[in-house]
């Protein structure tokens, strides 16, 4: 192992010691009881039992087979579980013929970031996340079942199921992804559009074809955002099949992984060797953390992470990705890092190639418990293929397919990963390096301050921001208005940037999965709303941003700064409408982004 990866892995553990401890205290009593419907009354039994067939009542009533729950994030608005419609058949159909039983267990909400982006809905998105975890928590908490099957790909789902999960992490769980559409236009072909439109010399219809080109079939979007990032850190965290995040619907080869998953979550319940909250621990999470920041992936699991982590009772900081990443190449060139997509990942060698690179430079854990297998961290390194009327795994190609796309450690695209933390007098954020390039990595402007990302759209169409400038975007923290994502801002000032202006964002929000070529600091703690050195930035202040140092400066005298009043928080009309009025509780109880920006925990 890498020395430093070894040292993170080994702070995190003591930093964990009580916490961890606590948590393994719980699922450990929740292990002791064993089959927990043996323990319900005959007429909470009925109750569970009563739309089964005979033959699955026979089943549950006997208490000696398992009961798998399915939990799913079924919807028709999301291109990428729009394949999940089948699912429940085929997986209760092949857990069946396994000598078991699945029921769905319940549904969670699923919201498309895509379709709500810069709409009121992107205020509940952050939200979503918990809101997923809760509704996971009511479907597992009839104490029917003895493993679990998560049915979500896309950005908050994931985050969100994981963390429900891990409060019944006694019980043994696997992710069953769906994969993504084929390849429809480039993604920087689409990027193009977009910026021809915020220029005004593209039209509606024009960026619509574009659109809908990109956009175009069932499946996960095909560019390196969130959702793929999700499906990246489950294979790395053993709760998915190895290779199985990349496959596209309705192959044969997805099919067939499908099948699988039903069968090893049957051998897992049978087992009850392999449960949930042992599979996530420190090293689990610390190959996750390798892995985001191996491959440039989104910067909302800067966020998400610590709170998947928090709840198995694991406590991790910027600092240590910061750390990770200082040793970790970056390996990978996927849109935004690059112009290939997933498809062109997987046709490169994908995550078994992926996994071999960084298990051989000793940069993640190999000694892992999985979901998937018994054979820790390198079965990972293999790809799946058909075999007969099922499925095996064959070693990875010795070498990437692609090295435009894919590469290893030696011949790395970036020394360090594509993650990094920034810090100075105005707080601490987070930056995707890997996005940038070099020319655009440092700039000294002055600061051009916003409220709302509007306000910067619409001085870019009055023609007020073809300057040199620092955009610092306040009061989007998760306590202001729930930290939507601004990747409206993208296009914009990616012109300004096209144009050859020096340009920058600074903000306490997110950005997107997808942020991308222009420098952003996101993230920014502690929030403008309660009192965090943004709310102090007048306009014309002058702000240098160095992203390769890691050092963001607000270079305004201390007396200067000190003297000054913070300014007004954002609009309150933002605190209703489209159901924001609903979530105020969550907007009050919000910790930190650095704390996950989590309502769950105290």
């Amino acid at each position: 192992m890498n020395p430093l990866v070894e040292q993170v892995t080994t702070t995190i553990m003591e930093r964990s010691l009580s916490t961890r401890a606590a948590y393994l205290a719980k699922i450990a009593g929740g292990r002791e009881q064993g089959r927990q419907r043996g323990h319900l009354a005959c007429g909470n039994l009925a109750h569970a039992v009563a739309g089964c067939t005979n033959p699955d009542k026979q089943v549950l009533a006997a208490t000696d087979q398992a009961n798998i729950a399915i939990v799913t994030a079924y919807n028709d608005m999301l291109s990428a579980h729009q394949p999940y419609h089948d699912y429940p058949a085929l997986l209760k159909a092949e857990i069946s013929a396994a000598g078991a039983v699945a029921q769905v267990a319940g549904g969670v909400p699923a919201m498309c970031d895509g379709v709500t982006q810069g709409q009121a809905g992107m205020e509940l998105s952050l939200w979503s996340r918990d809101v997923i975890a809760l509704s996971t928590a009511v479907a597992l908490s009839h104490n029917m079942f003895d493993g679990m099957l998560l049915l979500g790909i896309c950005d908050k789902i994931v985050p969100g199921l994981l963390i429900g999960a891990l409060s019944f992490g006694h019980l043994p769980a696997l992710f069953v992804p769906a994969g993504p559409m084929p390849s429809g236009i480039s993604n920087k072909q689409k990027q193009q559009v977009r910026q021809l439109y915020a220029e005004g010399k593209a039209g509606r219809a024009d960026l619509l074809q574009s659109e809908m080109a990109s956009y175009h079939s069932p499946g996960t979007c095909t560019f390196y955002g969130t959702a793929n990032s999700n499906q990246l850190l489950l294979e790395l965290m053993g709760l998915q099949l190895p290779g199985s995040s990349f496959v596209n619907p309705g192959t044969e080869l997805r099919t067939a992984l499908n099948r699988a998953a039903a069968r090893q979550i049957v051998q897992l319940a049978s087992e009850a060797a392999r449960p949930l909250g042992l599979v996530v621990n420190e090293k689990a999470i610390v190959n996750a953390i390798v892995g985001l920041i191996a491959t440039g992936g989104s910067t909302n699991h800067t966020i998400h992470l610590v709170a998947i982590a928090r709840a198995a009772g694991i406590l991790i900081n910027w600092n240590d990705l910061e750390q990770l990443s200082r040793v970790t190449p970056l390996l990978t060139r996927i849109y935004p890092n690059g112009e290939a997509d997933v498809n062109q990942f997987q046709a490169a060698g994908g995550m078994a190639v992926l996994t071999s690179y960084l298990l051989d430079a000793g940069l993640i854990h190999e000694d892992v418990l999985t979901s998937a297998c018994e054979h820790g961290m390198h079965q990972y390194s293999r790809a799946p293929l058909l075999a007969g009327a099922g499925i095996g795994w064959e070693p990875a190609p010795a070498a990437s397919l692609d090295d435009n796309v894919l590469r290893d450690c030696k011949n790395a695209f970036a020394p360090t990963g594509g993650l990094h933390l920034v810090t100075g007098n105005l707080g601490r954020g987070i930056i995707k390096l890997s996005a940038v390039k070099a020319e655009h990595r440092f700039i000294e402007a002055p600061a051009l301050v916003f409220a709302e990302q509007e306000e910067l759209i619409n001085a870019f169409k009055a023609g007020a921001l073809n300057q040199d400038f620092i955009a610092v975007l306040r009061y989007q923290g998760p306590r202001a208005n729930g930290m939507p994502e601004l990747h409206q801002l993208t296009p914009t000032l990616g012109v300004l940037l096209d144009r050859g202006f020096k340009v920058a964002l600074v903000t306490d929000g997110r950005m997107s999965g997808a942020s991308g070529k222009v420098p952003a600091v996101l993230h920014m703690s502690p929030e403008a709303i309660g009192g965090g050195p943004l709310a102090y930035v007048h306009n014309g202040d002058r702000i240098r941003l160095d992203a390769e140092a890691g050092t963001l400066e607000l270079l305004v005298d201390t007396a200067v700064l000190s003297s000054r009043i913070a300014a007004s928080t954002a609009p309150t009309s933002h605190a209703s409408g489209c159901g924001r009025e609903l979530f105020a509780g969550f907007r009050q109880r919000a910790g930190t982004a650095e704390q996950g920006a989590c309502t769950l925990f105290d």
